[in-house]
């Protein structure tokens, strides 16, 4: 098995000259290098290669190009996770005001056996996740100050407390062992089917770490594949043998999801402090084009027209 051995800034900076990438002010990328870490930003260099096969970079271009879409990536990254949160927080409000109003506002009541899925093939799932929930209540009971606050004083956590302290995992878990009738209760909020909200949960959580570990996303590729939507329909986006081109498993699908679990304000805003972000990179790339870039997000020419659809004439479709 090879070694990989520690090399020091100059080394890496003749790694990377020797591939042919432009460094101009080396003292300065030494900094960047120690601060951000040469394995990172090394990570973003796909689109300015002649090929993965060739491992040399295209001629003229430079580490200043590099960064740039490092911190292009931090800067979307840091966008669509704000937000995310934002679902999150809507989510976990719907679900504890819904099971709460149907089952009670204690753990006794709200974390019954019977009130999850009758499905007997998920009855160990039920099992599992009911004592995931009783877990948190007894770890956070100490250190978190409002889920302390209720057992001190009440002697019980209400499921509106408990789910602040429930990772986005847990939540999507929960979803996928509701009756049918909560779930669609849910979903109604969103006006989206039961199968299509099981779909996004999972691909928001996966997300939801990426974006807290600073992993890439610009070119992140999911496992799932979201539904097929009105989005793709009216976008007339391209279809290959196997359907959609864009918006299934890529960054665009991310944004889909969100155009349908934001508000519009929300969604708007948060589309236009990419779009922001998308001009600055755009500004500070020489050796590609912008359009190679939003190729690999997984974005349609026409993507900045899904800002203007309206969700009210969805619905009416």
């Amino acid at each position: 098995m090879m070694e990989k051995r520690f090399k020091n800034l100059e080394e890496q900076i003749e790694i990377l000259k020797s591939k042919g990438l432009i460094i101009e002010e080396e003292e300065s990328v030494k900094e960047i290098l120690l601060r951000e870490n040469y394995f990172f930003i090394n990570g973003y260099r796909y689109p300015l290669m002649k090929s993965n096969k060739e491992k040399k970079f295209l001629e003229g271009a430079t580490f200043d190009e590099l960064y740039s879409l490092f911190l292009f990536d931090r800067n979307i990254r840091n966008v669509f996770f704000k937000n995310i949160l934002v679902i999150e927080n809507n989510l976990k409000s719907i679900f504890s005001y819904q099971l709460s109003k149907q089952y009670g506002y204690k753990e006794k009541d709200y974390l019954k056996p019977s009130n999850f899925t009758p499905n007997r093939n998920k009855t160990r799932q039920v099992n599992d996740l009911i004592r995931k929930m009783k877990r948190q209540i007894r770890v956070n009971g100490k250190s978190h100050s409002a889920t302390s606050h209720y057992m001190m004083n009440y002697g019980y956590v209400p499921l509106w407390i408990l789910v602040k302290v429930l990772s986005f995992g847990i939540v999507g878990e929960l979803f996928a062992i509701l009756k049918y009738e909560d779930q669609k209760k849910i979903c109604d909020v969103y006006h989206l089917d039961v199968d299509t909200m099981i779909t996004y949960l999972p691909i928001l959580s996966n997300y939801r770490n990426l974006c807290a570990h600073e992993d890439i996303l610009y070119e992140n590729k999911t496992q799932k594949v979201i539904p097929d939507t009105i989005y793709h329909k009216l976008l007339e986006i391209e279809k290959g043998t196997d359907g959609y081109l864009y918006g299934k498993k890529d960054l665009f699908a991310l944004v889909l999801i969100m155009k349908d679990m934001l508000t519009t304000e929300e969604f708007k805003n948060m589309m236009l402090e990419f779009e922001h972000y998308l001009h600055n990179l755009e500004y500070n790339l020489h050796t590609i084009g912008i359009g190679k870039i939003l190729k690999r997000m997984g974005f349609p020419d026409n993507w900045k027209q899904i800002i203007g659809i309206e969700r009210s004439f969805i619905n009416e479709e």
